[in-house]
C-alpha cells in the first residue's frame, strides 16, 4: 500500500500539544482591524485547540502529526 500524504496546508496551520490535542490560531486577525476593539484583537492573538467535532477530520488530513 502507498503511504498517506499529509495535507501541507493543514500541516502549516496546526501543531500537536504534549497531550496530543491540536493547537490552532484564531481567524479574523489579518485585515480590517480598525473597527475591531483592542480587547477583541488581543483575544485573537491567543492560540486555541481544535473543537472535538473537527478532530476526526484533522486526523485524516494530518496522519503523521
Amino acid at each position: 500500500m502507498p503511504k498517506m500524504k499529509t495535507h501541507r496546508g493543514a500541516a502549516k496551520r496546526f501543531k500537536k500539544t504534549g497531550t496530543g490535542k491540536l493547537k490552532r490560531s484564531k481567524a479574523f486577525k489579518s485585515h480590517i482591524l480598525t473597527k475591531k476593539s483592542s480587547k477583541r484583537k488581543r483575544n485573537l492573538r491567543k492560540a486555541t485547540t481544535v473543537s472535538a467535532t473537527q478532530v476526526k477530520t484533522m486526523k485524516k488530513l494530518l496522519p503523521y502529526l
